[in-house]
């Protein structure tokens, strides 16, 4: 199996290197000024590059992690991801863009830790500390979120995207709140939806989140009216 996915990944870095235009990497081969950092939920079945339709280089900083969290450990204190502040400080990047998707795996697993009051990772098994160390720093965003009034296990929208929305909202405000973000920064809030949870049009980036603002009405205003339907809300 190992030596046909190493022919696979050989084969496909081929057919990208065939299909490059030439000049393709000319702008940016010596440095990078991307418009935009995107934090999204590492999972195969979300592309960052995919959901932007990115086909050139240096448009999109991507950066990804269990649970599209903004956050990190350093020196035993919460600090902001270097993966997500790099671009912002050493790249000239002013939108950062927050990107949850419904169905979480690691909303999902944190949920079952908080209720369980264990890891989260399945009867009888434990997962290794570096995936335990991201459902616990989840851990706290979901206990909020189910502490709030608007998340409920009662209405038709399923608990796990109702916090996958309210992660969103969280890591928005932690990035808001942080000194080392410049104030013209705009930090952006999107929930990508392959599973018709927001709307029939799988695939879509939903804007849930607008610097901080959530009233639907607001976010509406934000877009031009041609992208109203990429506006939605659970909470």
């Amino acid at each position: 199996m190992s030596e046909t996915t190493l022919a696979e990944l050989l084969e496909r870095n081929r057919r990208h290197v065939e299909s490059l235009s030439e000049g393709y990497f000319g702008a940016v081969r010596h440095g990078q000024k991307p418009a935009v950092v995107s934090v999204c939920c590492s999972d195969s079945r979300v592309s960052q590059e995919g959901m932007w339709d990115i086909d050139t280089p240096g448009w999109l900083f991507t950066a990804s992690n269990i649970g599209n969290q903004v956050r990190d450990t350093y020196g035993g204190e919460r600090v902001l991801s270097g993966d997500v502040l790099y671009p912002i400080r050493h790249a000239e990047t002013e939108v950062a863009v927050v990107v949850g998707h419904t169905g979480c795996g690691a909303v999902t697993a944190t949920l079952e830790a908080v209720r369980t009051d264990g890891s989260g990772s399945g009867e009888g098994r434990e997962d290794p500390p570096g995936i335990e160390a991201r459902i616990e720093s989840l851990r706290p965003v979901v206990e909020d979120g189910l502490a709030d009034g608007r998340v409920s296990g009662e209405r038709d929208v399923g608990l796990v995207d109702q916090l996958v929305e309210y992660n969103v909202d969280r890591q928005v405000a932690f990035l808001r709140a942080d000194t080392a973000v410049p104030d013209p920064v705009t930090v952006l809030g999107f929930v990508y939806d392959f599973q018709g949870v927001y709307g029939d049009a799988e695939g879509r980036c939903y804007l849930v989140n607008h610097d901080g603002e959530t009233d639907l009405e607001r976010l509406y205003e934000a877009v031009p009216g041609e992208f109203r339907s990429h506006v939605g809300r659970l909470l």
